[in-house]
């Protein structure tokens, strides 16, 4: 059994948003992946970005400098 770490959630509105998303930060070796929504977060499309809390911030900032967008953003242990 895999140990659970605290990782940063993006969520999205669509399943387009998330693979945009996903495409976009693979592009520019951005951290992170794609994942089934955790139970305890209710999020549009089902899937959401997943990177380790570590790299939370350097998302957050591509995120922003790229105009990529999402719905929410969870600090969770997964």
């Amino acid at each position: 059994m895999l140990e659970k770490t605290f990782k940063k959630v993006f969520t999205f509105n669509s399943t387009t948003d998330a693979i945009a998303f996903e495409r976009a930060c693979k592009n520019n070796d951005i951290p992170g992946r794609l994942i089934p929504v955790p139970r305890a977060i209710s999020a549009g499309c089902g899937i959401c970005w997943s990177v380790p809390a570590e790299d939370g911030e350097k998302v957050e900032e591509f995120m922003k400098a790229s105009e990529l967008r999402c719905s929410g953003i969870y600090d969770m242990l997964l």
